[in-house]
């Protein structure tokens, strides 16, 4: 089953439907679903799927003359070979002039690694012929920095030829939902806290199994398809994967400014700058500072991908205990107590992505143009303040706090993010949103009724 995806999908066929000369580069991390993507788009379109492999340069144009053939000239394929590049690119001119097809290369980085002349081939055939033709050309790949910098980048040949481009990002905890139906609103958070919307990840829960045998099976299993994954992502990606992991472990475990990531790894701040740099590339670490403040000193560092993030929070420091198969006692006695805490910031997450969606809808009280978290100090209290949703737009501001318990919020609450809300005068117009996962209390609920400016908004609400 197609989940998600709906606006690239929309975007890729629009572009087919020019009939001319395209150039689509799409990437993002392993296991986002870039191929899946691809082959829906190709249903019942004339294409030719090649996956360049990490192997010498003969290999590659055998394979891609195999796969070429394989859709021109059946009769051919396994019979005629290409004897370079260049011969395979004239093929590829000859047969686009008057035809549309699509032509993928997947794995674009381990072709570009076993001829380094291959971009500069492609783009003089581009310049020369393709361009004048229907050929839908995309080049698709993983690994992030190449495709940024040596693809993408203005130092690249093909820079300036491409038509489009797609970064594929983790689905969303609505497309991610998507994929659990079977589940409670309460657990397809839990699943998206895990999974970080990655789709690889999401089809490998068992929707017949509860989330903590999942959690086991996947995660807390030497065997488990999780148990090595960030280690196995950092290896294909990184030449010094065990500082980057150091890093990331410092992040995890509560490390959250510059220095303190520094001093935890052993590293020069300007050095550990450049290691999270890549970290932020890759869609791992996020940096973030406070809304409607550009003071970049107060810029935290937080673990983006929620996969990584779960990971780094519960597997390094209990491997022992997962080799010696106790699995159960790992997950009864140090996640589940857990799981609360950790769920915070991700109801976070999927609150902010509900304000999202819902902006786009222009069902807020207004639109706004940016939005994020806020912490500071209370000039008047002589104390730090958080506020974990804010939103801001001229004269409007849209303040939410958001509350992952097993209690239902009170007013309490509300009159506190009131009195929080009073250290931005700039802003005239101020709308108060509540998320809670439990519901709220008669008393809370009285009290939104009468107040135009206040909104209460419940799990099964965020997930409609």
């Amino acid at each position: 089953m197609f989940v998600g995806r709906k606006n690239e999908l929309q975007q890729l066929n629009q572009l087919y439907q020019s009939n001319q000369f395209e150039f689509v580069v799409i990437y993002g991390r392993r296991r986002v679903g870039k191929t899946t993507l691809i082959k829906e788009f190709c249903k019942n379109k004339k294409a030719i799927y090649f996956v360049a492999r990490e192997a010498n340069d003969m290999i590659n144009i055998e394979n891609f003359s195999a796969d070429v053939f394989a859709v021109t000239q059946k009769e051919s394929q396994g019979n005629v070979l290409f004897s370079n590049w260049e011969k395979a690119f004239d093929y590829i001119d000859k047969i686009s002039r008057n035809e549309r097809f699509i032509l993928i290369i997947d794995e674009y980085p381990y072709m570009a690694q076993s001829n380094r002349s291959i971009s500069s081939i492609i783009q003089a055939h581009i310049d020369m012929n393709l361009k004048s033709g229907k050929l839908f050309l995309i080049l698709c790949g993983s690994s992030m920095s190449f495709m940024e910098y040596q693809l993408l980048g203005y130092k690249s040949p093909l820079y300036g030829r491409r038509t489009a481009q797609f970064r594929i990002k983790p689905f969303s905890y609505f497309d991610s939902a998507k994929m659990l139906s079977n589940y409670s609103n309460e657990d397809k958070s839990i699943i998206y806290g895990i999974t970080g919307g990655i789709p690889e990840y999401l089809s490998r829960i068992k929707t017949n199994m509860s989330v903590k045998e999942n959690i086991k099976s996947l995660f807390l299993n030497e065997s488990g398809h999780l148990y090595e994954e960030p280690g196995n992502l950092l290896k294909q990606e990184l030449r010094e994967p065990s500082t980057y992991n150091g890093i990331i472990a410092a992040i995890a475990n509560g490390a959250s400014r510059l220095n303190e990531i520094a001093t935890k790894n052993g590293l020069e701040s300007n050095k550990c700058a450049k290691y999270i740099s890549v970290l932020m590339a890759l869609g791992i670490i996020k940096r973030e500072k406070p809304l409607a403040q550009d003071e970049s000193r107060k810029s935290i560092y937080l673990l983006e991908d929620l996969m990584f993030r779960f990971w780094y929070r519960f597997i390094p420091n209990n491997m022992s205990t997962i080799a010696t198969g106790l699995a159960e006692v790992l997950y009864d006695k140090k996640i589940a107590p857990q799981l609360p805490h950790y769920m915070g910031q991700v109801y976070e997450n999927i609150c902010i992505q509900f304000l999202l969606r819902e902006n786009g809808k222009q069902s807020l009280p207004f639109v706004f143009g940016r939005i994020g978290r806020w912490w500071g100090t209370n000039p008047i209290e002589k104390k730090q303040e958080e506020i974990d949703i804010m939103a801001i737009a001229e004269e409007n501001a849209l303040f939410g706090e958001c509350k992952w318990k097993n209690e239902n919020m009170g007013i309490n609450v509300l009159e506190l993010l009131i009195k929080k809300s009073k250290l931005f005068n700039q802003y005239k117009n101020k709308y108060y949103f509540l998320f809670s996962k439990s519901g709220f209390t008669q008393e809370l609920k009285h009290a939104a009724l009468k107040m135009e400016n206040v909104q209460l908004v419940e799990l099964k609400t965020i997930f409609t």
